[in-house]
């Protein structure tokens, strides 16, 4: 008897390798992906302006990399206590009006440099729902009062639109990415965490907006490649004990199992055959000995080394800083 309908994914038509570069923006769960993937010794970065959730923010995102235009201090906003700014995460916000600006400055110039050097974008769609200010969507509200903002849902058609504007861009002098999304590889996904703010119907018909959206741009683009997370926790998982204790996020059993999928769907084969390898050694970094003096732990260390020595093409930089201490 079947209890579930597991979901089968074919693999896509461009895979990730470890000679591949990589940005991921997007909702919380673009992290936890994000997050695999650098464990796993993946060059990928992760998020540079912080966690964004519509799918307007993250073109303003994208756009601020390319045009790499620093921000301003007239730009900041003081709500009493810290400087923030609409476009960044509550985690760039300062006391101190100089260390914010420079902590948004220094992660724009990080993404503009990541998106410059990516070959796969990786973009997680967390909601339809927006939060406008002055006719712009704003990427965190920074518990400002909701007066201050209009709140709408995204059409399929903004979207798409939005996207589309970003394919068409052509190289310029003046571009400091050098090139539109048409040179990148785009990995497009739909976050599964759950927005019970906008109610139960609201987030359904949200999530459909975004998978919609998807849809279209996968159609339009070939190098737009759709990766089924929302459908693997909400149609093959189904159940509640894959959800942690909010009932919103997919639980680390959840998030694993959509590790697994996504391993066999997006990486391709040498990478496939090389991560248990790279898993082990980054596992055995994390290890600690009874007696990191002893010659028994010199010993593991210089194997370890050996391994990393069998696999130039990864950085095992930490790695082999922490096995070298021990090896002289």
């Amino acid at each position: 008897m079947k209890f579930r309908t597991e979901i089968e994914i074919a693999p896509l038509n461009e895979r990730i390798g470890y000679r591949h570069r990589l940005l991921a923006i997007g909702s919380c769960f673009a992290e936890h992906i994000a997050g695999k993937l650098a464990d796993a010794k993946f060059d990928i970065e992760t998020n540079p302006t912080g966690i964004l959730f519509n799918p307007l923010s993250i073109v303003e995102a994208l756009r601020s990399y390319r045009v790499g235009k620093p921000v301003k201090a007239d730009e900041l906003l003081y709500d009493g206590e810290r400087w923030f700014h609409y476009d960044f995460h509550g985690s760039f916000s300062d006391a101190d009006a100089a260390q914010a600006l420079k902590q948004m400055n220094t992660g724009r110039a990080i993404g503009a440099a990541a998106l410059k050097k990516s070959d796969f974008v990786l973009l997680t769609f967390g909601t339809a729902w927006v939060y406008e200010r002055q006719g712009r969507p704003v990427a965190n509200c920074h518990r400002q009062p909701a007066s201050k903002f209009v709140r709408r849902r995204l059409s399929v058609e903004e979207i798409v639109a939005a996207f589309d504007e970003w394919f068409r861009t052509r190289p310029d002098e003046n571009n400091f990415l050098g090139g539109s999304l048409t040179e990148k590889q785009i990995i497009l996904t739909v976050s599964p965490v759950r927005h019970l703010g906008d109610g139960l119907e609201g987030n359904t018909l949200s999530k459909a907006v975004l998978r919609m959206a998807a849809a279209e741009l996968a159609e339009r683009h070939p190098n737009v490649h759709y990766f089924p997370a929302y459908e693997i926790v909400l149609d093959d998982l189904r159940d509640y004990r894959f959800y942690a204790d909010d009932l919103v996020h997919p639980a680390p059993q959840a998030i694993e199992y959509i590790w697994e999928k996504f391993v066999a769907a997006a990486l391709d084969d040498e990478a496939q055959r090389l991560l248990p390898e790279v898993e082990a050694i980054v596992s055995a970094a994390r290890h600690r000995p009874r007696n990191p003096q002893g010659e028994t732990h010199a010993a593991f260390c210089r194997r370890c080394m050996e391994r990393i020595a069998a696999l130039p093409q990864i950085d095992f930089s930490a790695e082999k800083r922490y096995f070298e201490q021990f090896t002289h």
